[in-house]
């Protein structure tokens, strides 16, 4: 959200997405506030935001709203909306949204997304783990429609990085 133009079409979009789709906590950047002079703008822009929230039952008087300016901070510009907003984005980030809860405790699995065959490699499958853990060197099956199938586990990789292990 802008600071110069207040809630927009677009603003109150994002939110009802949000909501819809069960995003379960939203933090605010409140984009431009360098170009705004009047504090009681600020204020007047923050609170519309925060009604916005509410009216889409997020908790709008919780919810952090972080006063900033993208461009000054992609400047490097020192100050409260310059690289500090990000700072402070940031650290909302870290203190209002909780980490998942992982299900590592339980046994490995991953639903295999994709099958490709690399000379030199072999099968390689991908997925997105959903509970355990997995490291190189240990047996996995390989459960489906056919007969199930044991295989070792040669690499883990994430993002093209390879991993020791690989975690919910």
């Amino acid at each position: 959200c802008a600071a110069t133009d207040g809630p927009m079409p677009q603003t109150r979009e994002h939110i009802l997405l949000s909501r819809q789709v069960g995003v379960p906590y939203i933090i605010v950047f409140l984009n431009k506030c360098d170009l705004v002079d009047d504090e009681e703008l600020l204020e007047l822009v923050e609170m519309e935001v925060r009604e916005l929230l509410s009216t889409y039952d997020f908790p709008g008087d919780d919810t952090p709203v972080i006063r900033g300016s993208a461009l000054a901070a992609l400047n490097g510009e020192a100050g409260p909306y310059g690289e500090e907003s990000v700072l402070a984005l940031v650290a909302a980030l870290d203190s209002y949204i909780p980490e998942p809860e992982r299900a590592i405790d339980k046994a490995f699995l991953m639903p295999i997304e994709d099958v490709f065959s690399i000379s030199g490699r072999g099968t390689v499958v991908t997925g997105r783990v959903e509970a355990g853990i997995i490291k190189v060197g240990e047996e996995v099956e390989i459960v489906g429609i056919k007969d199930t199938v044991k295989t070792t586990v040669t690499g883990v990789e994430m993002f093209r990085k390879l991993l020791d292990e690989g975690r919910a």
